[in-house]
């Protein structure tokens, strides 16, 4: 049987810029597909100052020069949509029909185009078009406010949940169920993600204590926020931390067991002051021991207990490496696409492109 082609064949123009839209045509590349970024002339993608992000979000894409605002290069851009499948931009609402570029307009050249407009907060309502970035959609959303303890201010964190996991995902759902009506006969459409409602909709646990108890949870109190002791971070004898994961009874059974503490079952843990006493003393016990004894402990052992680790230590960790989620760009690492096909990882994708490094191939067609 021949292999699944995945996106081969699909030709993406991505007008996008710094890391939600790269992140989700990285994504379509790494799927097969091939992906022209639009750059405007001198400065490119504003990411090219930030050579270690670029390549992370570029690999194995193609560059094009082109100022839409220009009326020849406009035209050239048009022409490439007619041989498109699918456009990507990140731009706020007016600026492609300003351009004489929006959706109405490509849809009369292609009428089988997959456009897809990633922004902050959608085509439509009253903040369509107020600019913002990833903590801004999050605090908006409600997920920020989750972050962090209780008595303290939300902490941002260093992943970008908005930008990516609410995002660029879903941006990618997205494309590909428009590219699969296409596939079936349809019309191409207009995709419309906006972060704020993406990362809302990640928003599944805090929802659901909102409609069991009539009011949200407050912060750090969350079910899976700090409210329970068995669920929760700890630090350990050498300052690195151990995350105990242990909601199921059965999970904390076992650590207890193994940390020669059986005691600590009969301490209330319940969600609430109840279970202070057992929150210290889990406390205190994890600091006994450092981080990486508490893992050879605990995490082959049915416990839900894991070591928390550094960037540099993840590259390193033989999970990580036996799934070949990390390849090598120019020596140095860069990640994978996560999903597997059939058991195997994706091929690794080349460097990123030179600004206008496909102009005259692909222009001149």
């Amino acid at each position: 049987m021949n292999a699944n082609p995945l996106l081969n064949g699909i030709r993406v123009l991505d007008l996008s810029r710094l890391l939600p839209g790269p992140f989700a045509t990285l994504y379509l590349a790494q799927l097969g597909a091939e992906v022209i970024k639009i750059e405007e002339p001198g400065i490119g993608d504003y990411a090219r100052q930030m050579p270690g992000l670029f390549e992370q979000v570029n690999r194995g894409k193609k560059s094009v020069v082109l100022d839409l605002r220009q009326a020849e290069d406009a035209e050239r851009f048009k022409a490439m949509v007619a041989t498109a499948d699918i456009v990507v931009e990140t731009f706020r609402p007016e600026v492609m029909p300003k351009l004489g570029c929006g959706y109405d307009t490509l849809k009369t050249i292609n009428p089988r185009l997959v456009y897809a407009a990633l922004t902050g907060y959608g085509h439509s309502g009253p903040y369509r078009d107020r600019p913002g970035h990833d903590m801004n959609y999050r605090g908006y959303a409600g997920e920020l406010g989750q972050n962090g303890p209780a008595d303290g201010a939300p902490l941002v964190g260093g992943f970008q949940v908005a930008d990516l996991a609410g995002g660029a995902l879903s941006c990618v759902i997205g494309i590909l169920a428009a590219l699969n009506g296409v596939r079936a006969g349809g019309p191409g459409c207009f995709v419309d993600v906006a972060m704020l409602d993406c990362t809302l909709a990640l928003q599944v646990a805090t929802l659901a204590e909102l409609r069991d108890r009539g009011w949200p949870p407050r912060r750090g109190s969350g079910l899976l926020s700090g409210a329970m002791p068995n669920y929760h971070v700890y630090e350990c004898a050498d300052s690195g931390h151990l995350a105990l994961g242990a909601f199921e009874r059965k999970f904390f059974v076992n650590f207890c067991k193994l940390a020669g503490r059986p005691d600590l079952l009969d301490l209330p843990h319940a969600p609430g002051p109840a279970s202070q006493p057992l929150r210290e003393a889990v406390a205190a016990l994890i600091r006994t021991r450092t981080r990486d004894e508490w893992e050879r402990l605990l995490a082959d052992e049915d416990t839900c207990a894991s070591a928390i680790l550094r960037m540099d230590e993840v590259l390193q960790n033989e999970q990580v490496r036996a799934r070949e989620l990390i390849q090598w760009a120019d020596g140095k690492p860069a990640f994978g696409m996560p999903i597997r096909f059939n058991g195997e990882a994706r091929p690794a994708l080349d460097s990123s492109p030179s600004l206008g490094q496909h102009n005259e191939n692909l222009l001149s067609r």
